[in-house]
C-alpha cells in the first residue's frame, strides 16, 4: 500500500491486489478520512509505468469530479 497526500483534505491510497488472472492496481480518493471515488487498472503480466501506481491514478483522477481542474494538475505534477 502507497499513500500519495495532496494536502491535509485530500489524499489517494493504492494498494496492488492478486487476481485469478493476473494482479490489480486500485486507488482510492479519500477526503477528509472518508472514501469519495476510486478506480481500478487489471494487469495479466507487467506493467511498463515511470512509477507504481502512476495508470491507476492518473485513471482516478482522470474520471473524478470531486478534485477542481487545478487540483488535479496540482496532484498530478505532485506524485511524478
Amino acid at each position: 500500500m502507497k499513500i500519495f497526500r495532496m494536502n491535509d483534505i485530500y489524499s489517494i491510497v493504492c494498494e496492488t491486489h492478486n487476481t485469478s488472472y493476473g494482479f490489480k492496481h486500485t486507488a482510492t480518493l479519500i477526503k477528509n478520512g472518508s472514501e469519495v471515488d476510486n478506480a481500478k487498472s487489471c494487469y495479466y503480466n507487467r506493467t511498463w509505468e515511470a512509477y507504481q501506481y502512476q495508470t491507476v491514478l492518473r485513471t482516478l483522477l482522470d474520471k473524478t469530479t470531486i478534485l477542481t481542474d487545478k487540483e488535479k494538475r496540482r496532484f498530478k505534477n505532485k506524485v511524478k
